[in-house]
Protein backbone atom coordinates (compact mmCIF):
# COMPACT_ATOMS: atom_id res chain seq x y z
CA UNK A 1 0.00 0.00 0.00
CA UNK A 2 1.47 3.42 -0.83
CA UNK A 3 1.86 5.84 1.79
CA UNK A 4 -0.39 8.76 2.41
CA UNK A 5 -2.91 6.29 0.61
CA UNK A 6 -6.03 5.34 2.48
CA UNK A 7 -6.99 1.71 2.96
CA UNK A 8 -9.78 0.16 1.08
CA UNK A 9 -12.64 -1.57 2.77
CA UNK A 10 -15.00 -3.51 1.20
CA UNK A 11 -18.51 -2.29 1.70
CA UNK A 12 -20.71 -4.66 4.10
CA UNK A 13 -22.59 -6.09 1.08
CA UNK A 14 -19.26 -7.27 -0.28
CA UNK A 15 -18.00 -8.56 2.76
CA UNK A 16 -20.87 -10.75 3.06
CA UNK A 17 -20.79 -11.76 -0.51
CA UNK A 18 -17.50 -13.13 -0.43
CA UNK A 19 -18.02 -14.91 2.99
CA UNK A 20 -20.69 -17.11 1.17
CA UNK A 21 -18.42 -17.19 -1.71
CA UNK A 22 -15.42 -19.00 0.67
CA UNK A 23 -18.11 -21.15 2.13
CA UNK A 24 -19.51 -22.37 -0.99
CA UNK A 25 -16.18 -23.07 -2.08
CA UNK A 26 -14.79 -24.77 0.98
CA UNK A 27 -18.08 -27.32 0.80
CA UNK A 28 -17.39 -27.50 -2.88
CA UNK A 29 -13.73 -29.17 -2.25
CA UNK A 30 -14.05 -30.93 0.89
CA UNK A 31 -17.76 -32.17 -0.50
CA UNK A 32 -16.93 -35.83 0.10
CA UNK A 33 -15.00 -35.73 3.54
CA UNK A 34 -17.86 -33.58 4.56
CA UNK A 35 -20.41 -36.06 3.26
CA UNK A 36 -18.51 -38.44 5.17
CA UNK A 37 -17.75 -37.59 8.33
CA UNK A 38 -21.53 -36.73 8.75
CA UNK A 39 -22.51 -39.55 7.67
CA UNK A 40 -20.41 -41.39 9.84
CA UNK A 41 -21.89 -38.91 12.32
CA UNK A 42 -25.39 -40.02 11.55
CA UNK A 43 -24.53 -44.00 11.81
CA UNK A 44 -22.59 -43.03 15.38
CA UNK A 45 -25.44 -41.39 16.92
CA UNK A 46 -27.80 -43.29 15.94
CA UNK A 47 -26.19 -46.63 17.26
CA UNK A 48 -25.49 -44.78 20.37
CA UNK A 49 -29.60 -43.64 20.63
CA UNK A 50 -30.25 -46.89 20.30
CA UNK A 51 -28.06 -48.43 22.63
CA UNK A 52 -29.26 -45.94 25.43
CA UNK A 53 -31.49 -47.48 27.53
CA UNK A 54 -35.14 -45.57 27.65
CA UNK A 55 -36.78 -43.94 30.61
CA UNK A 56 -40.01 -43.84 30.90
CA UNK A 57 -41.71 -40.96 32.74
CA UNK A 58 -44.57 -41.13 35.81
CA UNK A 59 -46.22 -38.06 37.24
CA UNK A 60 -47.53 -37.40 40.64
CA UNK A 61 -49.05 -33.74 41.89
CA UNK A 62 -50.84 -32.65 44.94
CA UNK A 63 -52.21 -30.13 45.99
CA UNK A 64 -51.65 -28.04 49.88
CA UNK A 65 -54.48 -29.40 52.10
CA UNK A 66 -57.25 -27.17 53.33
CA UNK A 67 -56.32 -25.69 56.67
CA UNK A 68 -59.33 -25.76 58.90
CA UNK A 69 -59.91 -22.71 61.10
CA UNK A 70 -62.01 -23.38 63.95
CA UNK A 71 -61.54 -20.19 65.18
CA UNK A 72 -64.15 -18.84 62.34
CA UNK A 73 -66.80 -20.47 64.21
CA UNK A 74 -66.82 -18.97 67.49
CA UNK A 75 -68.15 -16.30 67.75
CA UNK A 76 -67.41 -12.45 69.05
CA UNK A 77 -63.98 -13.65 69.06
CA UNK A 78 -61.31 -10.70 67.87
CA UNK A 79 -60.14 -10.23 64.47
CA UNK A 80 -56.75 -10.26 65.74
CA UNK A 81 -56.77 -14.01 67.31
CA UNK A 82 -58.09 -15.42 64.01
CA UNK A 83 -55.44 -13.27 61.68
CA UNK A 84 -52.61 -14.88 64.15
CA UNK A 85 -54.45 -18.51 64.10
CA UNK A 86 -51.84 -21.45 63.46
CA UNK A 87 -54.71 -22.12 60.63
CA UNK A 88 -55.12 -18.27 59.76
CA UNK A 89 -54.40 -16.52 56.42
CA UNK A 90 -50.65 -16.26 57.16
CA UNK A 91 -49.84 -19.05 55.06
CA UNK A 92 -49.44 -18.49 51.42
CA UNK A 93 -49.83 -21.05 48.29
CA UNK A 94 -46.63 -20.24 47.17
CA UNK A 95 -44.93 -20.48 50.31
CA UNK A 96 -46.52 -23.82 50.83
CA UNK A 97 -45.64 -25.22 47.51
CA UNK A 98 -41.84 -23.72 48.58
CA UNK A 99 -41.51 -25.79 51.53
CA UNK A 100 -43.18 -29.05 49.73
CA UNK A 101 -40.69 -28.48 47.42
CA UNK A 102 -37.65 -28.07 50.02
CA UNK A 103 -39.03 -31.47 51.65
CA UNK A 104 -39.01 -33.38 48.32
CA UNK A 105 -35.05 -32.41 47.75
CA UNK A 106 -34.13 -32.86 51.77
CA UNK A 107 -31.45 -35.67 52.18
CA UNK A 108 -34.43 -37.44 54.61
CA UNK A 109 -37.01 -37.75 51.65
CA UNK A 110 -34.25 -38.57 49.05
CA UNK A 111 -32.15 -41.02 51.51
CA UNK A 112 -35.94 -43.06 52.36
CA UNK A 113 -36.54 -43.57 48.74
CA UNK A 114 -32.87 -44.85 47.86
CA UNK A 115 -33.27 -47.62 51.01
CA UNK A 116 -36.83 -48.56 49.65
CA UNK A 117 -36.09 -49.15 46.25
CA UNK A 118 -32.32 -49.85 46.26
CA UNK A 119 -31.70 -47.52 44.10
CA UNK A 120 -27.74 -48.19 44.32
CA UNK A 121 -28.05 -51.50 43.22
CA UNK A 122 -30.64 -50.19 40.29
CA UNK A 123 -28.01 -47.38 39.22
CA UNK A 124 -25.52 -49.94 39.59
CA UNK A 125 -23.39 -47.24 42.05
CA UNK A 126 -20.05 -49.02 43.10
CA UNK A 127 -18.15 -45.71 44.72
CA UNK A 128 -19.39 -43.30 47.16
CA UNK A 129 -22.93 -45.20 47.06
CA UNK A 130 -25.27 -42.54 48.91
CA UNK A 131 -23.76 -39.72 47.26
CA UNK A 132 -23.64 -40.70 43.97
CA UNK A 133 -27.32 -42.67 44.11
CA UNK A 134 -28.42 -39.16 45.14
CA UNK A 135 -26.92 -36.84 42.39
CA UNK A 136 -28.39 -39.50 39.96
CA UNK A 137 -31.96 -39.51 41.89
CA UNK A 138 -32.20 -35.89 41.64
CA UNK A 139 -31.23 -36.28 38.03
CA UNK A 140 -34.16 -38.37 37.17
CA UNK A 141 -36.99 -36.40 39.50
CA UNK A 142 -38.33 -33.20 38.80
CA UNK A 143 -40.68 -31.48 41.03
CA UNK A 144 -42.47 -28.29 39.27
CA UNK A 145 -44.32 -25.93 41.47
CA UNK A 146 -47.41 -25.27 38.20
CA UNK A 147 -49.14 -21.62 37.98
CA UNK A 148 -52.33 -23.56 38.87
CA UNK A 149 -51.38 -23.61 42.36
CA UNK A 150 -50.11 -27.63 42.79
CA UNK A 151 -46.80 -29.42 42.35
CA UNK A 152 -46.18 -32.43 39.95
CA UNK A 153 -43.45 -34.95 40.82
CA UNK A 154 -42.13 -36.74 37.66
CA UNK A 155 -39.88 -39.89 37.94
CA UNK A 156 -37.90 -40.59 35.19
CA UNK A 157 -36.96 -45.00 35.32
CA UNK A 158 -36.11 -47.65 32.81
CA UNK A 159 -38.98 -49.52 35.27
CA UNK A 160 -42.45 -48.29 34.11
CA UNK A 161 -43.98 -49.68 37.21
CA UNK A 162 -40.94 -48.28 39.37
CA UNK A 163 -41.09 -45.27 38.16
CA UNK A 164 -45.02 -45.13 38.89
CA UNK A 165 -44.11 -46.55 42.84
CA UNK A 166 -41.22 -43.88 43.35
CA UNK A 167 -43.43 -41.21 42.39
CA UNK A 168 -46.44 -42.27 44.78
CA UNK A 169 -43.81 -42.89 47.56
CA UNK A 170 -42.28 -39.44 47.32
CA UNK A 171 -45.87 -38.01 47.52
CA UNK A 172 -46.45 -40.29 50.89
CA UNK A 173 -42.80 -39.47 52.07
CA UNK A 174 -44.11 -35.41 51.06
CA UNK A 175 -47.07 -35.90 53.82
CA UNK A 176 -45.78 -38.06 56.61
CA UNK A 177 -42.87 -35.64 56.54
CA UNK A 178 -44.91 -32.64 56.30
CA UNK A 179 -47.29 -33.65 58.93
CA UNK A 180 -44.69 -34.32 61.52
CA UNK A 181 -43.26 -30.77 60.60
CA UNK A 182 -46.33 -29.38 61.59
CA UNK A 183 -46.91 -31.91 64.76
CA UNK A 184 -43.79 -30.08 66.20
CA UNK A 185 -44.75 -26.72 64.95
CA UNK A 186 -48.27 -27.41 66.84
CA UNK A 187 -46.25 -28.60 69.76
CA UNK A 188 -43.93 -25.64 69.66
CA UNK A 189 -47.00 -23.49 69.37
CA UNK A 190 -49.44 -25.37 72.34
CA UNK A 191 -46.10 -24.96 74.89
CA UNK A 192 -45.59 -21.55 74.24
CA UNK A 193 -49.50 -20.88 74.07
CA UNK A 194 -50.11 -23.45 77.43
CA UNK A 195 -47.59 -21.19 79.55
CA UNK A 196 -48.96 -17.78 78.49
CA UNK A 197 -52.26 -18.66 78.94
CA UNK A 198 -51.20 -20.05 82.59
CA UNK A 199 -49.27 -16.62 83.31
CA UNK A 200 -52.53 -14.79 81.80
CA UNK A 201 -54.18 -16.44 84.63
CA UNK A 202 -52.03 -15.33 87.55
CA UNK A 203 -51.86 -11.59 85.96
CA UNK A 204 -55.71 -11.83 85.86
CA UNK A 205 -55.92 -13.06 89.35
CA UNK A 206 -53.69 -10.41 90.40
CA UNK A 207 -55.62 -7.44 88.82
CA UNK A 208 -58.78 -8.71 90.21
CA UNK A 209 -57.02 -8.48 93.62
CA UNK A 210 -55.91 -5.01 93.47
CA UNK A 211 -58.87 -4.39 92.36
CA UNK A 212 -60.70 -5.77 94.87
CA UNK A 213 -58.58 -4.65 97.44
CA UNK A 214 -59.18 -0.74 96.45
CA UNK A 215 -63.10 -1.22 96.55
CA UNK A 216 -63.00 -1.98 99.96
CA UNK A 217 -60.42 0.40 101.23
CA UNK A 218 -62.21 3.36 99.44
CA UNK A 219 -65.39 2.50 99.07
CA UNK A 220 -65.65 2.65 95.23
CA UNK A 221 -67.49 0.02 93.44
CA UNK A 222 -67.97 1.69 89.92
CA UNK A 223 -66.25 5.22 89.69
CA UNK A 224 -68.07 6.64 86.79
CA UNK A 225 -71.25 5.98 88.16
CA UNK A 226 -70.69 6.97 91.75
CA UNK A 227 -68.77 9.99 90.83
CA UNK A 228 -72.30 10.76 88.63
CA UNK A 229 -74.23 10.51 91.74
CA UNK A 230 -72.13 12.65 93.99
CA UNK A 231 -72.39 15.60 91.08
CA UNK A 232 -76.00 15.02 91.17
CA UNK A 233 -76.59 15.07 94.66
CA UNK A 234 -74.31 18.11 95.29
CA UNK A 235 -76.31 19.61 92.80
CA UNK A 236 -79.79 19.02 94.00
CA UNK A 237 -78.44 20.25 97.52
CA UNK A 238 -76.63 23.38 96.38
CA UNK A 239 -79.90 24.06 94.67
CA UNK A 240 -82.01 23.44 97.87
CA UNK A 241 -79.60 25.03 99.58
CA UNK A 242 -80.25 28.46 97.53
CA UNK A 243 -83.65 27.93 97.30
CA UNK A 244 -83.71 28.10 101.45
CA UNK A 245 -81.29 31.07 101.51
CA UNK A 246 -83.65 32.73 99.58
CA UNK A 247 -86.72 31.92 101.78
CA UNK A 248 -84.94 33.14 105.10
CA UNK A 249 -84.21 36.27 103.60
CA UNK A 250 -87.45 36.72 102.66
CA UNK A 251 -88.56 35.99 106.65
CA UNK A 252 -85.76 38.19 107.78
CA UNK A 253 -87.10 40.93 105.89
CA UNK A 254 -90.31 40.37 106.95
CA UNK A 255 -90.76 38.80 110.37
CA UNK A 256 -89.07 39.72 113.57
CA UNK A 257 -85.75 38.21 114.26
CA UNK A 258 -87.35 36.04 116.91
CA UNK A 259 -89.81 34.61 114.72
CA UNK A 260 -89.75 30.49 115.27
CA UNK A 261 -90.02 30.21 111.62
CA UNK A 262 -86.22 32.11 110.76
CA UNK A 263 -85.01 30.04 113.84
CA UNK A 264 -86.39 27.01 111.62
CA UNK A 265 -85.71 28.31 108.26
CA UNK A 266 -81.75 29.19 109.56
CA UNK A 267 -81.70 25.47 110.73
CA UNK A 268 -82.60 24.35 107.42
CA UNK A 269 -80.15 26.11 105.60
CA UNK A 270 -76.97 25.56 108.31
CA UNK A 271 -77.82 21.90 107.50
CA UNK A 272 -77.60 22.26 104.05
CA UNK A 273 -74.18 23.51 103.93
CA UNK A 274 -73.05 21.02 106.59
CA UNK A 275 -74.42 18.10 103.94
CA UNK A 276 -72.68 20.20 101.13
CA UNK A 277 -69.24 20.54 103.17
CA UNK A 278 -69.81 16.97 103.72
CA UNK A 279 -69.86 16.00 100.24
CA UNK A 280 -66.39 17.91 99.54
CA UNK A 281 -64.40 16.07 102.14
CA UNK A 282 -65.98 12.39 102.81
CA UNK A 283 -69.78 11.50 102.74
CA UNK A 284 -72.09 9.09 105.14
CA UNK A 285 -74.35 8.01 101.74
CA UNK A 286 -73.70 4.22 102.48
CA UNK A 287 -75.65 1.04 101.66
CA UNK A 288 -74.45 -1.88 103.86
CA UNK A 289 -71.23 -0.33 104.96
CA UNK A 290 -70.41 0.51 101.60
CA UNK A 291 -70.23 4.41 100.41
CA UNK A 292 -72.43 5.44 97.56
CA UNK A 293 -70.66 8.96 96.68
CA UNK A 294 -67.01 10.20 96.36
CA UNK A 295 -65.71 13.14 98.29
CA UNK A 296 -65.32 15.70 95.81
CA UNK A 297 -61.71 16.68 96.83
CA UNK A 298 -60.93 12.51 96.13
CA UNK A 299 -62.57 12.23 92.94
CA UNK A 300 -59.11 13.09 90.60
CA UNK A 301 -56.93 10.84 93.07
CA UNK A 302 -59.51 8.16 93.35
CA UNK A 303 -60.47 8.00 89.71
CA UNK A 304 -56.67 7.79 88.52
CA UNK A 305 -56.52 4.63 90.73
CA UNK A 306 -59.42 3.49 90.02
CA UNK A 307 -59.01 3.61 86.11
CA UNK A 308 -55.30 2.02 86.45
CA UNK A 309 -56.78 -1.07 87.93
CA UNK A 310 -59.98 -1.16 85.98
CA UNK A 311 -57.36 -1.03 82.81
CA UNK A 312 -55.27 -3.63 83.95
CA UNK A 313 -58.55 -6.05 84.79
CA UNK A 314 -59.85 -5.02 81.40
CA UNK A 315 -56.47 -5.50 79.29
CA UNK A 316 -55.84 -9.33 81.25
CA UNK A 317 -59.34 -9.83 80.27
CA UNK A 318 -59.11 -9.02 76.46
CA UNK A 319 -55.66 -11.25 76.34
CA UNK A 320 -57.90 -14.12 77.95
CA UNK A 321 -60.17 -13.81 75.56
CA UNK A 322 -57.66 -14.17 72.89
CA UNK A 323 -55.22 -16.76 74.84
CA UNK A 324 -58.16 -19.59 75.25
CA UNK A 325 -59.56 -20.48 71.73
CA UNK A 326 -55.47 -20.30 70.47
CA UNK A 327 -54.50 -22.69 73.37
CA UNK A 328 -57.71 -25.40 72.19
CA UNK A 329 -57.42 -24.48 68.67
CA UNK A 330 -52.79 -25.37 69.13
CA UNK A 331 -53.96 -28.72 71.43
CA UNK A 332 -56.46 -29.90 68.76
CA UNK A 333 -53.56 -29.07 65.96
CA UNK A 334 -51.37 -31.42 67.97
CA UNK A 335 -53.24 -34.26 67.82
CA UNK A 336 -54.44 -33.82 64.44
CA UNK A 337 -54.09 -36.94 62.16
CA UNK A 338 -55.79 -35.13 59.06
CA UNK A 339 -53.96 -36.00 55.53
CA UNK A 340 -51.43 -32.48 54.61
CA UNK A 341 -51.94 -32.74 51.41
CA UNK A 342 -54.75 -33.43 48.49
CA UNK A 343 -53.64 -36.00 45.84
CA UNK A 344 -54.64 -34.63 42.38
CA UNK A 345 -52.99 -37.06 40.25
CA UNK A 346 -51.52 -40.66 41.30
CA UNK A 347 -48.25 -41.90 39.37
CA UNK A 348 -49.00 -44.62 36.91
CA UNK A 349 -46.79 -46.90 34.39
CA UNK A 350 -46.08 -45.05 31.54
CA UNK A 351 -47.08 -46.61 27.96
CA UNK A 352 -44.16 -45.47 26.39
CA UNK A 353 -40.70 -44.24 27.19
CA UNK A 354 -40.08 -40.98 27.77
CA UNK A 355 -36.52 -40.47 27.06
CA UNK A 356 -34.24 -40.56 25.00
CA UNK A 357 -35.64 -38.52 22.12
CA UNK A 358 -33.23 -40.36 19.67
CA UNK A 359 -34.60 -38.45 16.86
CA UNK A 360 -32.87 -35.47 18.55
CA UNK A 361 -29.93 -37.90 19.33
CA UNK A 362 -29.35 -38.79 15.47
CA UNK A 363 -30.24 -34.98 14.44
CA UNK A 364 -27.59 -33.45 16.88
CA UNK A 365 -24.60 -36.25 15.90
CA UNK A 366 -25.50 -35.43 12.56
CA UNK A 367 -25.17 -31.56 12.92
CA UNK A 368 -21.65 -31.98 14.92
CA UNK A 369 -20.13 -33.91 11.88
CA UNK A 370 -21.09 -31.96 9.54
CA UNK A 371 -20.08 -28.64 11.43
CA UNK A 372 -16.80 -30.18 12.90
CA UNK A 373 -16.00 -31.88 9.48
CA UNK A 374 -16.46 -28.25 7.85
CA UNK A 375 -14.79 -26.49 10.86
CA UNK A 376 -11.57 -28.67 9.62
CA UNK A 377 -11.71 -28.29 5.79
CA UNK A 378 -12.17 -24.22 6.36
CA UNK A 379 -8.63 -24.39 8.84
CA UNK A 380 -6.97 -26.91 6.33
CA UNK A 381 -7.76 -24.61 3.66
CA UNK A 382 -6.36 -21.94 5.40
CA UNK A 383 -3.23 -23.63 6.44
CA UNK A 384 -2.60 -24.51 2.70
CA UNK A 385 -3.21 -20.82 1.61
CA UNK A 386 -1.15 -19.52 4.67
CA UNK A 387 1.56 -22.34 3.53
CA UNK A 388 1.76 -21.50 0.25
CA UNK A 389 1.98 -17.64 0.80
CA UNK A 390 4.64 -18.37 3.22
CA UNK A 391 3.45 -15.74 5.11
CA UNK A 392 5.08 -14.91 9.13
CA UNK A 393 1.52 -16.13 10.74
CA UNK A 394 2.82 -19.44 8.20
CA UNK A 395 6.72 -18.75 9.34
CA UNK A 396 5.90 -18.58 13.07
CA UNK A 397 3.36 -21.60 13.37
CA UNK A 398 5.46 -23.43 11.65
CA UNK A 399 8.63 -22.51 14.10
CA UNK A 400 6.17 -23.12 16.96
CA UNK A 401 4.89 -26.80 15.72
CA UNK A 402 8.57 -27.73 14.91
CA UNK A 403 9.70 -26.65 18.51
CA UNK A 404 6.68 -28.24 20.15
CA UNK A 405 7.46 -31.84 17.95
CA UNK A 406 11.43 -31.54 18.97
CA UNK A 407 10.57 -30.97 22.96
CA UNK A 408 8.16 -34.23 22.38
CA UNK A 409 10.93 -36.24 20.46
CA UNK A 410 13.18 -35.47 23.64
CA UNK A 411 10.54 -36.58 26.25
CA UNK A 412 9.88 -39.74 24.76
CA UNK A 413 13.79 -40.29 24.53
CA UNK A 414 14.14 -39.84 28.01
CA UNK A 415 10.92 -41.50 28.96
CA UNK A 416 12.64 -44.65 26.93
CA UNK A 417 16.22 -44.47 28.95
CA UNK A 418 14.41 -44.64 32.27
CA UNK A 419 12.11 -47.32 30.98
CA UNK A 420 15.58 -49.22 29.59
Amino acid sequence: MVQGTPAVTDPPGRQSSHFLVRIFHIASVWRRAIFWTTFWALVISTVVAFLIPPKFKAVASVFPAEKTDILSSVSGLPSLARAISPAGGLFKTDAELDKYSAILKSGRVLGEVIRKFDLVNVYEITSYPMEQTTKELLDNVDFSIEPEGYISISVYDKDPQRSADMANYFVEMLDRTNREIQAQNARATRIFLEDRYKKNLVDLAAAEDSMRAFQIRYGVIAMPEQVEATVKAGVALAAELAAKEVQLGVLQRTLAPAHPDISAKTVEVDELRKKIAQLNVETEGTVGGMKMMVPYKRIPDLGVMYLRRFREVQIQSKILEILTPLYEQAKVEEHKESPSVIVLDQGSPAERKSKPKRALVMLGGMLLGMIGSFGYAAAAMRWQELRESDSDVYRSIATLHAGVTEDLRAFRARFRRKRG
